[in-house]
This record gives structure tokens, C-alpha cells and sequence, in this order.
């Protein structure tokens, strides 16, 4: 019963996984194979990607939604991923079916946010994430703003302002990445330009406390909470990964938390 998850009455642990080699096979019947061919093959595709769309919908399990309505949702998106990939291209269709099943998950989220816009702006938004989606089917890459503005025969600003305006608040606490060790969140990326008199009590109090850190754990610390650099920007400078940052920052903290 392990690892068993039911959505939607489909046991998901018994779905079958297709290899690249299946899955180029049935994506070029589905665009060259006759119209039997083409039917049986996108059934079986799609049957052979629903292990796909749910560990999609797992980024998502955090918000409340009923991940039925998700996962249904997903397939949708995983549908338009099969009909508009090009097999000939030397490109993993999770590539591109990724963002295609994530891309509807976010309108449907999007459509049933509480935040009320305006209906043209919502229309503009709309024209506009079908181009990107043409563009990036037809490109095989993510199209630019002034791409899409000029599809739209848009001002850059008008598709900007739209495409913010439906964008779903995300929580600090959401993960980015994670590599098999610590995860990283979105808090871990926002720098901090605030700083003055209101704070130096605590900055002496944290300067006391990390004297006993090594030289590379009391650099992180300072750029980051001293600096308000984001982790991207002190891996950048002190030349190791992102992931790195984060661990040696998290391990730097619990020192001080002992200490403390």
C-alpha cells in the first residue's frame, strides 16, 4: 500500500511509465500514423504520462485546491503538451509538456482567485498567454514580452501590466529547488535593502554571536543579512552553488542558535 495515491479512482502507483524510446515512438505515430494509429497512440501517451501530471500537481498540494480538480485540470494541459509537440525536434517531451501542464494549472488557479480584475485586463492576459503558447510551440522556447507585444500589436507595458495582474500570489514558503539535500524557498531569494538606527541593537547582538563561525559562514551572514543580498547573489560572488549557500547559511544559523 506504500506510495499508493488515489486521484480521481486511478491507482497511481500501477500507471505505467513510458521510456523516451516509447514515447517518440507514439508521438510520431500520433503525427504521421493513420487516424486509428493516431487515436491509440495519444490514448497511450497519455495514459503513460499521468505519472507525470502528478508529480506536477505535487508543487501545488500546499494551496488548498481539491488535487482531483488539479490533477484533471493537469491531463488538460498534458493533452495540449501531445498535440502540440514536435517529435522531430531532439527535445524530451517532459520539456515541454512540464510547462504546457503547469501553464493550465496556473489559469484554472488563476480563475478561481478571489482577486477580482478588470475584464479587459483579464482578456488582454488571456490573448496573450495563447500567444506565448503558440509562439513557444512554434519557437520550441520561451517567446519574450516584446515578442508577444508585437504579435498583439500591444504596447510592451500593456502586456506586462496584464500578465502581473493574473499572476497567483505566491507564499515565501514555497519551494524552488531542491537538489536532495535542503530545500530552497522563495524567502531564500528576497534580499533586503532596509537597514539604520532601528536595527543596530540586534546587528550587535548577531556580530557577538558569529565570532566563533568561520571566515566563509561570517561572509554569507554578513552578505545576507547585513547586505540583503539573496543567496543567488552571494553564490555568485563567493563562486559556489545556490544550494551551498543555503546549507552553509542554515548550518551558520543553528551554530548561532546554540551559542544563543
Amino acid at each position: 500500500m506504500y506510495n499508493k495515491v488515489e486521484i480521481c479512482g486511478v491507482n497511481t502507483s500501477r500507471l505505467k511509465v513510458l521510456t523516451e524510446a516509447e514515447k517518440r515512438t507514439l508521438l510520431q505515430k500520433i503525427r504521421h500514423g493513420t487516424p486509428a494509429e493516431r487515436e491509440q497512440a495519444r490514448e497511450e501517451m497519455i495514459n503513460g504520462n499521468l505519472k507525470l501530471v502528478l508529480s506536477v500537481i505535487q508543487r501545488f498540494t500546499n494551496r488548498g485546491e481539491n488535487l482531483d480538480d488539479l490533477f484533471q485540470v493537469g491531463c488538460i494541459g498534458l493533452m495540449k503538451a501531445i498535440d502540440n509537440f514536435n517529435p522531430d525536434l531532439q527535445v524530451k517531451f517532459s520539456t515541454y509538456g512540464v510547462p504546457m501542464i503547469i501553464g493550465e494549472i496556473r489559469r484554472y488557479l488563476r480563475d478561481n482567485n478571489s482577486i477580482r480584475v478588470s475584464r479587459s485586463l483579464r482578456d488582454t492576459a488571456y490573448k496573450a498567454m495563447q500567444v506565448k503558447e503558440k509562439l513557444q510551440s512554434r519557437d520550441n522556447r520561451e517567446p519574450t514580452i516584446e515578442q508577444i507585444a508585437k504579435e498583439l500589436d500591444l504596447p510592451r507595458e500593456d502586456v506586462v501590466l496584464a500578465l502581473e495582474s493574473i499572476v497567483e500570489p505566491v507564499s515565501l514558503y514555497e519551494p524552488v529547488f531542491n537538489d536532495g539535500g535542503d530545500t530552497i524557498y522563495v524567502m531564500d531569494q528576497v534580499g533586503d535593502n532596509r537597514g539604520g538606527d532601528s536595527d543596530w541593537l540586534e546587528e550587535i547582538a548577531l556580530r557577538e554571536a558569529i565570532n566563533d563561525l568561520n571566515d566563509r559562514e561570517k561572509k554569507i551572514l554578513t552578505m545576507r543579512f547585513f547586505q540583503g543580498k539573496t543567496q543567488m547573489e552571494v553564490a555568485s560572488e563567493i563562486h559556489i552553488s545556490q544550494a551551498q549557500v543555503s546549507r552553509l547559511e542554515k548550518g551558520a544559523l543553528e551554530k548561532i542558535k546554540r551559542e544563543l
